[in-house]
Order: C-alpha cells, then sequence, then structure tokens
C-alpha cells in the first residue's frame, strides 16, 4: 500500500534506549506521512489553547484522526509487548498531540497483550507531557487492565497513591474506573481518604470522579462513605461523588 513521500528519518528511526521493533517502524513510518496529510493549523491554534498549550497539535478532528488510524494500521499484524512499548515511546516522542492519543488507542485495543512489565513505560507516558486527556485513558484503559489482569499490580497502585507526582496519584485514584463489581471497594475508599487533603483541583475532582463512577454500582455504599467522610474531603470531591445520589 502506497503512503506518498518518505517520512523525515529523525522522527521514524528509534531513539536510543528505544526496543527495536520492525512493527513499530512500519506504524511511525506510516503515521508520520498519514497524520501531517490532515493537519489544519487554525483547528491545531485552537485546540492548543484549550489544551493549555500542553502540545502542539496537527488540528486533526477525531473522527478523521481515527480513519487514518486505521489506514495506517491496515494489514498490520498484532503486536507482542515489545512492539507496544516502541510504538508507544516513539509515538510519545513527537511532539504533536495526535501522535500521542494514537498511542494510548493503540494500547487500550492491544493491553492484554502486556505484562506487569510494561508498568514502567506506562509510568514515563503518565509523567510524560501529561494533561487529563492522556492520563485518564491511560489510567482507566491500560492501569486498570493491567491491574485486573495481574493483582500483584495493587502494591504498586499502593505506591502511587502516595507520589508526590499529581499525575501519578490521578492514575492511581482512577484505575478502578471500568471495574463495576470487581471493584477493591476498601482500596478505594482508603485511596479517596488519603489523598482527601491533596491541593490540586485534578486529585480533588478525581476522588469525586471514582466516587462517582462506582456508586452506579454500589450507590449505598457511596452514600455512606461520603456521608462518614465528609468533613474530611473537599467539598469538590463531595460534589462529584454525589451528583447521581441526589
Amino acid at each position: 500500500m502506497s503512503h506518498g513521500a518518505e517520512p523525515d528519518r529523525e522522527t521514524a528511526e528509534p531513539g536510543p534506549g528505544l526496543p527495536r521493533s520492525v512493527l513499530a517502524d512500519t506504524v511511525l513510518d506510516r503515521l508520520t506521512v498519514l497524520y501531517p496529510t490532515a493537519a489544519d493549523p487554525a483547528r491545531a491554534r485552537s485546540a492548543a489553547a484549550y489544551m493549555k498549550h500542553v502540545a502542539p497539535f496537527l488540528g486533526i478532528p477525531t473522527p478523521r484522526r481515527r480513519a487514518l488510524s486505521r489506514t495506517v494500521l491496515e494489514g498490520t499484524a498484532r503486536p507482542g509487548e515489545t512492539d507496544c512499548v516502541a510504538i508507544a515511546l516513539r509515538c510519545w516522542a513527537l511532539p504533536e498531540r495526535e501522535y500521542h492519543y494514537f498511542a494510548v488507542d493503540y494500547l487500550r485495543r492491544h493491553v492484554a497483550r502486556c505484562s506487569s512489565g510494561f508498568v514502567p513505560v506506562l509510568r514515563h507516558l503518565v509523567t510524560t507531557v501529561s494533561w487529563w486527556d492522556t492520563v485518564d485513558l491511560l489510567a482507566a484503559h491500560v492501569a486498570g487492565p493491567l491491574v485486573a489482569a495481574d493483582p500483584e499490580l495493587r502494591r504498586t497502585m499502593d505506591a502511587w497513591i502516595e507520589d508526590d507526582d499529581l499525575w501519578i496519584v490521578r492514575t492511581a485514584l482512577l484505575h478502578q474506573l471500568r471495574f463495576k463489581e470487581a471493584t477493591d471497594t476498601q482500596r478505594l475508599f482508603a485511596y479517596c481518604l488519603r489523598r482527601a487533603d491533596h491541593p490540586d483541583f485534578f486529585i480533588r475532582k478525581a476522588i469525586g470522579w471514582c466516587l462517582r463512577e462506582y456508586s452506579k454500582t454500589d450507590p449505598q455504599a457511596v452514600r455512606d462513605f461520603v456521608d462518614g467522610a465528609r468533613d474530611r474531603l473537599a467539598p469538590l470531591s463531595v460534589r462529584e461523588a454525589t451528583k447521581h445520589l441526589r
């Protein structure tokens, strides 16, 4: 399948310390040719401003970006963990945010092919070019499935909730977001209490969000928890947690 001109080799070749992956070579070569063809400078400026200039954007609308991604991945093999590592890290090394979104989407699709050994890479993705648009998806759709597949990683989340990096803390809070009946309720509530006095908006919001999401599964448990911890939880956390309980 032809994809036009050759990509800039500096964006396509792996950097020092990155694993070699023929699949990553193919994906990055295609990606760095196709995505720029849909760039929209005006939309890029708007998107960057909306995301507080955490990264530059190409300005590709999500439906168009995902259509391009399907073309990029057409005919490619299923990845192994090394391929996932290589694709994610090489995408993250590119400046424009849409490449990071590609990596997140790819990991969501293939997280079952990754082991607990992927956690250091996950930490890098969470703590590099950090903002809610990537962190929240990585928490719920990558960290969560990794922990569900290997309960030993609950200890990693126990360490992350104590971390100084707010995005690591937010990941620990949100990793059970899709667990529903499988939620470790004791951990969920303990994490919320442990960081209840955190001064940052994103942590207080995450506390309310994970409680609100679990309230869809066990509203009484969340109601009882919030009632008992109301003097410790920030008003923002309480408001978010109780949105579906009123």
